[in-house]
């Protein structure tokens, strides 16, 4: 989990415009570097580096002997990083997993090297031999990346989007910032003046498709059909692979534990894998809420079964009042559902930093999407409608739950690890008959609970325990979070700000 920014074509000085990029510094606390690039006095690239894989060679933008016109800033991880590089026999310079990049795109080219990452990522390429430039972007979006760019060429990239509104240009007083699409990569061509232009936009991955690195991994052979049984046994296969996958780290792992089906079980495979790669400490996992929340009774059962440290973080209204401004100003969106939820990320992130050495940190985000968990999908009209519903909210994941995720942990340096997001799990999942991901017998993720089962790896009354909102299930019976910000909220606008809200706020005004 790092910060990336990079300008191409800047009109300003660039002393001046990277002062933007010390604002994306929560990113990589552990150290950050500028790098001009030779003869283009008016691109560079900044990068805010978190320490997780090489200590020693990990800083970018990456660049190594064999291709000095290569230069590579990136913030992800890429899981099949050593297994490309044996069957293809590169030569590595550094420890890092990105550098497989350079060696693919000197091999086959962009399109080739972006279906082959097993991972999440963001990425900027410069090839300065061939006067391009690329960017790029995961499946889903795990890892963020925004973009604005000029009319005459300016472009400039950058992990959130705080780094890029106040970057100045000549042609325009605002830069219209955009996210990159998720799933995607684009060429730009790069001029002698160090300004760009737009050559293609492509789709790089759908999420039904099995990707073209399954070629290349390890993982058993999976059982052919759809049987139910055959089923389950390949879900249990690929979902322990893809915890097994994320464990490679030179930092601590730790779980995010809210009790709920999904990082129940995210926590309980996880540890299981540590216990097998014989890791010497013991995992840390963390719940929040208020007191008597149902939160934090389920997690405890579920850390006492599976036997993790387990740390139980308690906040009140007004804890979380307090940081509503630091929690939207992380998030970058104003979007009703996802700040409410990500007060309680944004504060249990806080405490991990503040109280543990545990960086890397798993979560259960994503399962609602993939194996349709919310309520709404026992009224779906069809199973054929219901896959549809699912596929559209796994593309929009980046606006909502994976961009809570990224952007609450990154603020205290934290990184993220999402297993349910898996290439291989997760279409996998996705090409199953639709009437088998339905809800049935009125409970929502049957497939995922009865693929478990048999499994002992959580108590059973959190295996079958119905959906619960993260921002409901972390407050008190008592008490909804959501009645609690509302009575905060009604004091804070009144009339006259109602009145003129079109003034302040000309873009999507609010209405209530």
């Amino acid at each position: 989990m790092c910060g990336i920014w990079a300008l191409f074509g800047s009109d300003d000085c660039l002393s001046v415009q990277c002062l933007s990029a010390m604002k994306i510094a929560h990113r990589g606390p552990d150290a950050f570097r500028f790098e001009n690039v030779n003869g283009y006095t008016n691109c560079c690239f900044g990068f805010h580096r978190l320490a997780v894989v090489d200590q020693l060679f990990g800083m970018q933008p990456i660049r190594v002997k064999k291709y000095p016109y290569l230069w590579l800033c990136y913030n992800g991880e890429i899981y099949n990083h050593k297994k490309l590089q044996h069957h293809f026999e590169f030569e590595y310079q550094t420890k890092v997993d990105g550098e497989i990049i350079l060696h693919l795109y000197d091999k086959g080219g962009i399109e080739q090297t972006v279906c082959m990452l097993d991972g999440v990522f963001a990425f900027i390429l410069l090839d300065t031999a061939n006067k391009k430039v690329f960017l790029g972007r995961d499946t889903y979006g795990v890892r963020p990346l925004f973009k604005a760019m000029t009319e005459d060429g300016f472009l400039a990239v950058c992990s959130e989007a705080k780094g890029l509104v106040n970057l100045k240009h000549s042609m325009t007083p605002f830069l219209k910032v955009e996210p990159f699409l998720p799933g995607h990569y684009e060429v730009l061509d790069l001029k002698p003046n160090g300004k760009v232009a737009s050559v293609e936009m492509v789709k790089h991955h759908h999420c039904r498709d099995e990707p073209l690195h399954a070629l290349y991994d390890g993982v058993e052979k999976l059982f052919p059909g759809f049987e139910i049984e055959t089923v389950k046994s390949n879900l249990r296969i690929l979902f322990d692979n893809a915890v097994k996958k994320r464990l490679m780290t030179d930092r601590r792992i730790g779980c995010l534990l809210s009790g709920g089906l999904d990082s129940s079980l995210v926590a309980a495979t996880l540890l299981k894998q540590l216990k097998e790669a014989q890791v010497q400490y013991p995992l840390q996992t963390f719940a929040i809420g208020m007191e008597d929340s149902p939160d934090l009774l389920a997690a405890r059962k579920v850390a006492n079964h599976i036997g993790s440290e387990h740390h139980e973080v308690l906040f009140n209204s007004e804890e979380g009042i307090q940081v509503l401004d630091e929690v939207i100003f992380s998030l970058e969106t104003y979007d009703i559902t996802t700040v409410r939820a990500s007060v309680g990320m944004y504060l249990i992130s806080k405490y991990i930093r503040k109280n543990t050495d545990s960086v890397v940190i798993f979560s259960g985000e994503g399962s609602d999407e993939l194996t349709q968990g919310y309520i709404y999908f026992h009224k779906a009209p069809s199973p054929e409608k219901a896959e549809e519903e699912s596929e559209r909210l796994l593309r929009e994941l980046y606006l909502f739950d994976v961009l809570r995720a990224d952007r609450t942990t990154a603020a205290h340096g934290l990184e993220l690890r999402v297993p349910f997001l898996d290439h291989r799990f997760s279409s996998y999942y996705l090409s199953l008959p639709p009437d088998m991901r339905v809800p049935k017998n009125g409970i929502e993720k049957h497939l995922l609970r009865e693929t478990f089962e048999d499994s002992n790896l959580i108590p059973k009354e959190i295996l079958w325990r119905p959906k619960e909102a993260f921002s409901d299930g972390i407050t008190s019976v008592k008490n909804s979070w959501f009645r609690i910000l509302q009575d905060y909220i009604e004091h804070q606008v009144d009339d006259a700000a109602m009145a003129s809200a079109a003034q302040k706020f000309p873009i999507n005004t609010p209405k209530t």
